[in-house]
């Protein structure tokens, strides 16, 4: 029984010994690169560099708050026509809205008024001083005169600049208040409609008019990537109406404080936007990209074959010279990878069709 053990220990020592050997054949097989081959393949160097680091975060498309013109009313009253709607196109001058307002309506008024009190105390003016010089009057009368004068022709200057700062020009007599654009722009707020009565108290913008030249991206950073995340990280910025398209920009701007609702912090990002390509409200994708002070290995993402739960190189020596090594792949940012294990930096490797080499040199 003894013996028989011994015999079946054996040859199972001689088989491993062949398939062993068998293996180290396949990875020492002789390949080498013919003319035709070189001109498809890259030979590529692993070096050293700073690892890089993605996080991809959610946003969305805000104006720029600090290209925007907001416009209120003067006065109060009701809206009886809108000529605009949310994402119009103005001019400088363009009608927005109309309004008929008391406020309005009672200035021109109180102007009139003031002007008959001007005209009354104008001409007892000219008439007690003829008086005076004649002797007729006191010089108190002639004094109180010229007081009253002033204090009408001050009453009628007041209710003119009033009516100036009220929109001179934009106001008539019957209490019409008629809203303009004081920009070019794009309507990107829109508070009022047809019967929306302004109360004097309203602190709230009828328009909001931006050149959208620039926008801004409000992206989320959730509590556990806020260390991830600085000014002046590169951005770049995609969105579902322009698949494939990619905008570049900076983080300029990090929120201190947490969203309350979402928990989440803000993070502002400024893009141009001369074909107004980017509208407020538009859903975007964030990635945010940056450098670590730790260093790796790095090779380019093409050259790592996968195979088998597994990641391969093939390490380039010479033309008749090569070889597959298994490489540990800590991450991949930017078609680049980063490796931990199984290369060193200066050795060469292929990185384009290296999986025709791959395929021979690991074929039984």
């Amino acid at each position: 029984m003894k013996k028989e053990l011994l015999i079946s220990f054996c040859v199972l020592m001689v088989l491993a010994s062949c398939k062993q050997k068998k293996e180290e054949t396949v990875q020492k097989k002789s390949v080498c690169i013919t003319d035709s081959l070189a001109k498809i393949i890259s030979i590529d160097t692993a070096k050293t560099t700073n690892m890089q680091d993605e996080l991809s975060l959610s946003g969305e498309v805000s104006f720029d708050d600090n290209r925007v013109v907001k416009v209120f009313p003067f006065s109060s009253g009701q809206v009886t026509d809108v000529r605009v709607s949310l994402g119009d196109k103005v001019s400088k001058g363009q009608v927005l809205a109309i309004m008929r307002s008391a406020d309005v309506a009672g200035n021109y008024t109180d102007l009139t008024a003031t002007k008959s009190d001007l005209s009354i105390a104008k001409r007892q003016l000219a008439q007690t001083e003829y008086l005076y010089k004649n002797g007729i009057s006191s010089e108190r009368d002639y004094t109180e005169a010229k007081e009253n004068y002033n204090k009408a022709v001050a009453s009628n200057t007041k209710i003119q600049e009033q009516i100036s700062i009220n929109g001179r020009g934009s106001t008539s007599a019957n209490g019409q208040y008629v809203i303009k654009a004081p920009e070019s722009g794009y309507i990107v707020e829109k508070a009022v409609t047809p019967g929306s009565f302004i109360r004097s108290d309203n602190a709230a913008s009828m328009f909001t008019i931006s050149d959208m030249k620039d926008v801004w991206i409000w992206a989320n950073v959730f509590e556990s990537d806020i260390s991830k995340v600085k000014n002046g990280y590169a951005a770049k910025v995609s969105t579902l109406a322009y698949p494939g398209k990619v905008f570049q920009g900076k983080v300029n701007e990090i929120s201190s404080v947490l969203d309350p609702d979402n928990k989440v912090m803000k993070v502002k990002i400024t893009l141009p936007n001369p074909d107004m390509l980017l509208k407020p409200e538009m859903f975007t994708s964030v990635l945010v990209t940056n450098n670590e002070s730790t260093q790796s290995v790095t090779v380019p993402a093409t050259s790592i074959i996968f195979n088998d739960s597994k990641n391969y190189v093939v390490i380039y020596h010479s033309k008749c010279s090569m070889e597959v090594r298994e490489v540990n792949v800590i991450k991949t940012v930017n078609n680049v990878s980063y490796i931990s294990a199984g290369l060193k930096p200066g050795e060469m490797l292929v990185s384009k069709n290296q999986l025709l080499l791959y395929d021979a040199l690991t074929e039984e």
